[in-house]
């Protein structure tokens, strides 16, 4: 392993280090020895990379954040019609609700993280903004927004309940929401 500042990769090892932290332990337990540990960079570099322990956090969250709106790129970008598109919402719900229970761990500390802090809401609101216009593509504003919360809500529902719903369930729910009276 690189070591000092030719390890171009050590910020993304912390970052990564810092999530995975968060998913088996919580943001309760990050401390920048046991990130610095897990990453498995001195403990001098935390301070280097990061100015403290929100900014690092703030960092991780919005990797995080990252990585689900590219999720919802590739399900959306391949959508060429308003029926693929809703098929691809569904898909969507489906791959995060059966996804890695570490990315549902993270998620739901960011919103504990959000219902607390201005800083975290903020993020989580822009996370929100991109989700929606990626759904704009396909819906319009209102319509993006009520879907943009039936993805959110599906996929906490199917990833905690014991028997989760079917794909027949979530099409329909896709469907009432984006098809007119």
């Amino acid at each position: 392993m690189a070591t000092g500042h030719a390890d171009p990769q050590r910020r993304e090892r912390i970052i990564t280090a810092t999530l995975d932290h968060i998913a088996a332990e919580g943001v309760a337990g990050v401390s920048h020895r046991k990130i610095a540990a897990r990453a498995g960079v001195p403990l001098g570099s935390m301070t280097y990379h990061f100015q403290g322990i929100d900014e690092l956090l703030r960092e991780a969250f919005s990797c995080f954040a990252d990585h689900v709106v590219a999720v919802f790129e590739r399900h959306l970008n391949a959508a060429g019609s308003p029926e693929e598109a809703r098929e691809a919402v569904g898909n969507l719900i489906h791959e995060l609700s059966d996804g890695p229970q570490s990315d549902l761990v993270v998620t739901h500390e960011l919103y504990t993280l959000a219902a607390r802090r201005p800083e975290y809401r903020e993020l989580t609101r822009k996370w929100m903004i991109r989700s929606r216009q990626l759904l704009e593509r396909h819906f319009d504003a209102e319509t993006a927004r009520q879907l943009d919360a039936l993805v959110e809500g599906l996929t906490l529902h199917r990833a905690l309940d014991t028997a989760p719903h079917d794909r027949e369930l979530t099409r329909e729910a896709v469907r009432r929401i984006t098809t007119a009276p």
